[in-house]
């Protein structure tokens, strides 16, 4: 009955589809019989409405610790790190013997007086060293059990511990076993409607928050495999402060290596889980505002998100806010979507915003997160009912809220359709971050902040789509979607793959356009970042050393799709290639009304689709050429426009 008045209650407020995600005190316990009985019951009903339905893969977050069974039924598989073990004083002159335990995997000594270290050999489970002159501190680090905290809705006390393992996110294995206990069990209760009313499943930030290093007891086999030396004797110093070039450089490979087993062994198997059912598999991780942060917790966003069918990102802690937090970060998930031929990409939003906004302001800040490109709105949602009382709160009891939401549906609906059209792609450092160069971030965000107020729309684009996952063809660089990029621009790097590069090269010299905005990369990494060569001459780009975005920098870029008649850095836009049309998503992010004229790359009649009501109507612009219009443009505060240009307007 409960069930039924809910999903009543969201579709008559617009709401075509809903998210299951447990909660706390729901009378049967997470994957128990009567769990999945009461979704199954979920389901039925969401059918019988025409509704559809996502599942969210765990019992709270991160995914992956299946409300505790990882824990009670498969402790072989929890989550495990590099830890330090023990930190000793230890005098110059002095023989140090010491039998080991068994998980010690790497022992340093270092030197406090002069900062300089030294790797300490283990042999056979036995350290023996004599100390020389200095200040030493020896340093032992251990592989053992530790996970990321957790919040399941089986803790009593609905806190947040690690009382309930992550599962190691390393190991395909540990991954099958909690598709085993999460996945398969829905599977038995509502296989029939995989792919019809339940449309996929949604994983929420599997990442390592914990004190060490991610680790996993086959890693040091695939570290050698790939980087074809024993990084183990290295590890312990991965913990000291002050390292020397040569131990960053070894820290880059591990994160190389690890990354790419969190990848391959977590989420594609998920994703492949997913694809195999008529299910797709979304999600977002930790820390996409917090770029530094999610490459220390989960190595490369999209690297990960490479085989997810639906990329995500969230905004639910004031991460974005009308005129005041405007980020760039929407545009990972958008541009990993684009370059691995993704139809969609989503944000979760609203969760623990306080205040919370009201209808306009959540309008913004998804209408922010449209125009960078996102397509599907989970907004987050409790309701009353939940809590033992019938109706709904906060903005689905806005009388707003209806129209709003057809709103977002309209305008997810237009904006994935047809084909994205930036012809810019922007090169984000995660191998330079990889190095602890946190500075090459900082310059990239800059970079892309000024393209995106001076309306050059881009992707951004990793160092494996550049290398290996777009074609090139004739000065085209072309993502999995069909989309072309005609220029690359590449912020102040320090790394580069010799793969990268030479593709690059082949771009430039075919045709395309590379500009360095800043250093150029310092190394470049063949098969280690531990015998990375260079610097060396790249006379085949563009080099603007100041790091501005300068005339010669612009003159540089291919011609505009989007060019007002007078710059304001507050106008937005996202174009899409339609089949004989092009779109055009406008959103004025700024209080103010803004009054331009634009000139928009298409041709045949402009048409102004209004996505809150649902009405076409014609408005005059002038042919600007062969292939521009001229249009113009009159926006309130904070409206966002749709424009169709083009005499056919199939999408």
């Amino acid at each position: 009955e409960v069930i039924a008045r809910d999903l009543d209650e969201y579709k008559s407020k617009n709401v075509q589809i809903v998210t299951l995600e447990p909660g706390y005190d729901m009378g049967a316990s997470y994957l128990s019989e009567g769990w999945f009985k009461k979704v199954n019951m979920a389901v039925r009903l969401a059918k019988e409405r025409d509704m559809r339905v996502y599942l969210v893969d765990e019992g709270k977050y991160p995914s992956g610790f299946a409300g505790g069974k990882i824990s009670r039924e498969a402790p072989a598989l929890r989550m495990k790190a590099l830890l330090a073990a023990d930190t000793l004083n230890v005098k110059d002159g002095k023989t140090i013997s010491l039998d080991l335990d068994k998980n010690i995997v790497s022992a340093v000594a270092f030197n406090e007086n002069d900062s300089s270290s030294r790797i300490i050999e283990i042999n056979s489970g036995k350290l023996h060293w004599t100390v020389p002159d200095g200040d030493w501190q020896l340093l032992l680090v251990k592989h053992d059990f530790h996970t990321s905290p957790t919040r399941s809705v089986t803790n009593p006390d609905h806190g947040k511990d690690r009382t309930n393992s992550l599962i190691d996110y390393l190991d395909p294995e540990a991954t099958r076993k909690f598709i085993e206990f999460t996945h398969k069990g829905y599977k038995r209760y509502v296989e029939d409607e995989f792919g019809k009313t339940v449309l996929g499943f949604r994983g929420d930030e599997p990442d390592y928050s914990i004190r060490g290093l991610p680790c996993t007891p086959e890693i040091f086999t695939e570290f050698k495999k790939r980087k074809a030396y024993d990084v183990q004797p290295f590890v312990a110093s991965f913990f000291i402060p002050n390292q020397s070039e040569k131990i960053k450089r070894i820290r880059a490979d591990y994160w190389d290596v690890w990354s790419t087993m969190f990848a391959d062994n977590f989420f594609k198997v998920q994703a492949d889980w997913c694809a195999e059912h008529d299910l797709k598999y979304l999600v977002h991780l930790n820390h996409e505002d917090k770029m530094p942060a999610l490459v220390r917790s989960e190595g490369d966003f999209f690297r990960a998100m490479r085989p997810v069918q639906m990329p995500g990102v969230d905004a639910i802690w004031h991460q974005i806010w009308p005129n005041e937090n405007v980020p760039i970060y929407p545009k990972y998930a958008s541009s990993a979507a684009h370059l691995f031929g993704r139809r969609r990409s989503f944000t979760e939003s609203f969760a623990a915003y306080r205040p919370r906004p009201n209808i306009e302001q959540a309008k913004w800040i998804l209408d922010h997160q449209l125009v960078r490109g996102l397509n599907m709105v989970e907004v987050m949602f409790v309701p009353a009912s939940t809590h033992g009382k019938s109706g709904m709160r906060g903005w689905l009891a806005d009388k707003k809220f209806p129209e709003v939401a057809k709103y977002i549906q309209r305008a997810c609906y237009l904006l994935s359709q047809g084909q994205p059209a930036a012809d810019i792609a922007v090169y984000f450092p995660t191998s330079s971050m990889w190095l602890k160069d946190d500075r090459e971030h900082q310059h990239a965000l800059q970079t892309m902040h000024k393209f995106l107020q001076m309306q050059r729309d881009f992707d951004i684009v990793d160092e494996q789509a550049l290398g290996s996952v777009m074609q090139l063809e004739e000065g085209e660089f072309i993502n999995l979607s069909g989309q072309s990029y005609s220029t690359v621009v590449i912020p102040s790097i320090l790394a580069i793959s010799r793969k990268t590069l030479n593709r690059l090269e082949k771009f430039a010299n075919s045709g395309g356009q590379v500009i360095f905005i800043g250093r150029r990369p310092e190394l470049v990494v063949e098969q280690t970042f531990r015998n990375a060569s260079g610097p060396e001459p790249i006379d085949w780009a563009i080099h603007e050393k100041s790091g501005e975005i300068t005339d010669e920098v612009i003159n540089a870029l291919p011609q505009p799709d989007f060019k007002l008649n007078q710059p304001c850095e507050y106008i937005k836009y996202n174009h899409r290639h339609w089949k004989n049309a092009d779109l055009y998503f406008v959103f004025n992010e700024s209080k103010k009304p803004q009054k331009r004229s634009v000139t928009l790359e298409g041709k045949g009649q402009v048409q102004i689709w209004h996505a809150m009501h649902g009405k076409i109507e014609k408005a005059s612009g002038s042919s600007k050429g062969a292939n521009h219009v001229e249009v113009d443009l009159k926006l309130g505060p904070w409206e966002t426009r749709f424009i169709v240009v083009g005499s056919n307007t199939e999408l």
